[in-house]
């Protein structure tokens, strides 16, 4: 599944794009399908292993961003052994302040930037939870919301939320509305690209209705129905939305 979701991601990022992914499955799958592509840069908050991978690689060469040409940024990193030796007094990196690493203003003069987040849930209109469950805390915001908006902001770049379409539970995670109590880290105006293991959508300039059609698309075949039954108590036929 995580494999599936990191081609789908990998298939939306350009040669010389300059990207941001963090550390779990999805973003190892991700940095893992990158290795056909030529000239990439990294400026993220932080990174594990597979940026360590694509660098040994030649994919990431750094050649075409502009804040810190040739050398990858970040805030800080999370890996194994051979990562910390890797990066140990290596002038290919920058180890700078989170204040400035994830400042949409350092970001968004990268061109092509394309910024990779996951999330707990997601609605049918784009509201993204990625830091509770419910009114449980689950973690911090992070730099979700920064490289979001960052990546919107840049020249020609992509903003994605990647998510599996159920919890291993068999839960799906694209819902009609968020769990009581929820947070939206990333608001449904902010949301452009959203990728699950059965597809990508874009819901940027879409109406409410055409992005909870859009969703239900890439949501899990068993909840397809009850999201589409949604889908129709709140907007009405799908025949008569705007545009349409």
């Amino acid at each position: 599944m995580e494999r599936t979701i990191g081609k789908h991601c990998a298939s939306l990022i350009e040669d010389r794009s300059t990207i941001q992914a963090g550390i779990g499955t999805i973003p190892d799958a991700v940095l893992e399908a990158l290795s056909g592509h030529k000239d990439l840069g990294v400026h993220t908050e932080m990174f594990s292993d597979g940026v360590m991978k694509l660098i040994e690689k030649g994919v990431v060469t750094n050649k075409f961003k502009k804040k810190y040409k040739g050398r990858t940024v970040t805030s800080f990193a999370i890996g194994t052994r051979k990562l910390y030796d890797f990066i140990d007094d290596n002038p290919q990196f920058a180890f700078l302040e989170a204040g400035y690493v994830n400042d949409e203003r350092t970001i968004r003069a990268n061109p092509r930037v394309v910024a990779i987040n996951s999330a707990i849930e997601i609605d049918i209109t784009g509201q993204v939870c990625s830091d509770s469950i419910g009114k449980m805390q689950y973690s911090g915001v992070g730099g979700q919301m920064d490289f979001i908006r960052g990546a919107s902001f840049s020249e020609e770049g992509k903003p994605i939320i990647a998510i599996p379409s159920v919890t291993n539970k068999g839960i799906s995670r694209i819902v009609p509305v968020l769990k009581e109590g929820a947070g939206v880290v990333t608001t449904r105006a902010h949301v452009h690209y959203v990728v699950t293991e059965y597809g990508v959508v874009n819901l940027f300039g879409k109406n409410l209705q055409q992005r909870a059609e859009a969703l239900c698309s890439i949501a899990h075949p068993d909840h397809r129905e009850s999201i589409d039954r949604a889908i129709h108590e709140r907007f009405g036929s799908k025949y008569f939305s705007l545009g349409e």
